[in-house]
């Protein structure tokens, strides 16, 4: 069953090695969590997908929304939950039985997202799995991008210098 404590390599590896993700549960309202990450990671290169049945047909950040996984007419490596903890189960389900037909490699649980028995099942199947991370802040933390501003760098500190 996976852990939470995933190592740097493994997240870094994971995020290097796919290009298009799924998002299910993106939000058109520019303000939500998951348009906001969509956006970052479009910024980055990824080709992000929407997925969200109340919007399906519609636009997000320039990209069709599909209604489900398998409405996804193209493949994906990675499917990002950004819905809760009950509804990751169906979703990873959903991602188990369509990964060979979608080229899914990685199950993604976003912040405050988890659940056990679909990481289980999903890891069973060959995936990797994530839970309770997000891809955008761990893309920040492992490829530089927060250090510029001191956080995680040992550079800014509250402590008073040592002489």
């Amino acid at each position: 069953m996976s852990s939470l404590l995933y190592d740097d390599r493994f997240l870094s590896d994971v995020l290097k090695s796919v290009k298009v993700i799924a998002m299910v549960g993106a939000s058109a309202k520019w303000n939500r969590p998951s348009n906001f990450a969509m956006k970052y990671l479009q910024g980055k290169g990824y080709r992000v997908i929407p997925v969200n049945p109340g919007l399906a047909g519609g636009e997000i950040l320039g990209e069709t929304v599909y209604e489900n996984l398998a409405s996804i007419p193209f493949g994906y490596q990675m499917v990002d939950i950004f819905r809760n903890s009950t509804a990751a189960g169906e979703i990873s389900d959903e991602a188990i039985a369509l990964k060979d037909e979608k080229k899914i490699e990685v199950v993604w649980m976003q912040l405050g997202v988890q659940h056990n028995e679909a990481a289980q099942r999903a890891e069973e199947a060959g995936l990797k799995v994530v839970m309770d991370r997000c891809p955008k802040i761990e893309y920040g933390r492992l490829f530089g991008e927060l250090s510029w501003a001191g956080i995680n760098s040992g550079i800014i500190t509250s402590k008073r210098l040592k002489r």
